[in-house]
């Protein structure tokens, strides 16, 4: 077992892809590709395929500037080498800036 949690809450979620809760709930009635599970509460439970198809949705609106649900979806469907790949090239890229931000910040 690698002790990676099967399922985050709706706040974990949105704290781990930086999306709002009500967009998650929107989003989740309009794309067929993310399917929370639910409790016998209402309460929502994501997978890290969820959590990745999440953010996968949010590249495609912030960077990518499609912002039609059907032009995402159609971009979520056609799951493009090209833009998995940049969109990998931009979290690493983001993940760098940080890094040198925190390096910045101890060397003054």
């Amino acid at each position: 077992m690698d002790g990676e949690k099967k399922y985050y809450s709706l706040r974990e979620t949105e704290t781990e892809t930086g999306v709002p809760a009500s967009t998650l709930r929107y989003w989740e009635k309009q794309f067929d590709e993310l399917s929370p599970r639910k409790d016998g509460h209402g309460n929502r439970y994501y997978t890290r395929e969820d959590q990745e198809v999440i953010k996968r949705i949010r590249y495609i609106r912030d960077e990518m500037k499609i912002t039609r649900i059907e032009a995402i979806r159609k971009e979520l469907k056609g799951n493009t080498r090209h833009s998995d790949e940049r969109q990998s090239a931009v979290e690493i890229l983001m993940r760098v800036r940080e890094e040198l931000c925190e390096i910045r910040k101890l060397i003054k």
